[in-house]
């Protein structure tokens, strides 16, 4: 199996005469925590799109190397059968099912790898039995994994905003990933709920071997956790490198941290 989860070669996305990603080329390391970053407007989201087959680019290629045992090519691909192959993400604004549980939120996620059919629900055979229960157990160690095992029985409308992100995170997780995918994971969060959040991505990585793929506009919590980055500007990769790399380049410093180095947070 490939090195790269995903290999991203000159791809370039346009709306009309709009030019959302220019001759963008990235690797995505196999266990490692990526981040992607630029000012509002950059293309970071355009990425996230054509990674996970909502969006089709025009030109390039775009290689995902998950579960399967040979490479795919995504393009060309609906976002379902790109999450069947291994990924999973968050949103930037919050998709929960507000009138459900906790627990119901996530056990979708576990319950739509099961594969019993229509037939199989229906009869409730022993098969069926045993597979609900597979799912109730994986939602509980989920909820346990993320924190939120005591607000099982809560609706998600009524958690906290740090507490929603994090069943975004473990519903995700519900789909036995290869790659996450984290779009703006902090947004609204306060600074403790950061600090969890960030804890609770190494774990992902460490602890259960998802690759992680995170787009974030909180420098300090991007500088904290990832490995690498790549940094947008106006649809095109200006810089690529290690967080210490990153922060000493004057090309990003120009276009996205600022003058300041000890810039810790910039709107995305």
């Amino acid at each position: 199996m490939s090195d790269l989860v995903f290999d991203v070669k000159n791809v370039t996305l346009r709306f009309g005469g709009v030019v959302s990603l220019n001759d963008v080329t990235m690797e995505h390391r196999r266990g490692e925590i990526l981040a992607v970053i630029g000012p509002n407007g950059a293309g970071k989201t355009s990425l996230f799109n054509s990674l996970t087959g909502v969006y089709r680019p025009q030109e390039g290629t775009i290689t995902l190397s998950a579960r399967e045992g040979h490479p795919i090519s995504v393009i060309g691909r609906g976002a379902h059968r790109i999450a069947a192959a291994g990924v999973a993400r968050t949103f930037q604004a919050s998709r929960m099912f507000s009138a459900l549980t906790t627990f119901e939120n996530v056990k979708i996620g576990a319950e739509s790898h099961r594969g019993i059919g229509a037939v199989g629900a229906m009869l409730r055979g022993p098969a069926t039995r045993r597979d609900e229960k597979a799912s109730d157990d994986k939602t509980m160690e989920l909820l346990e994994f993320v924190g939120l095992k005591d607000q099982a029985n809560v609706l998600s409308a009524s958690l906290s905003y740090g507490a929603r992100r994090r069943l975004e995170i473990a519903r995700g997780l519900a789909t036995s990933p290869v790659a996450l995918l984290l779009d703006e994971p902090a947004a609204g969060t306060n600074p403790a709920e950061k600090l969890e959040l960030a804890n609770l991505i190494r774990r992902v990585r460490d602890e259960l071997g998802v690759t992680i793929l995170l787009i974030e506009h909180d420098m300090k919590l991007v500088m904290s956790v990832a490995e690498r980055l790549y940094v947008l500007n106006f649809g095109s990769v200006i810089a690529t490198g290690t967080p210490e790399e990153i922060r000493a380049n004057p090309a990003v410093i120009e276009a996205y941290l600022g003058s300041s180095e000890t810039q810790t947070s910039e709107a995305s």
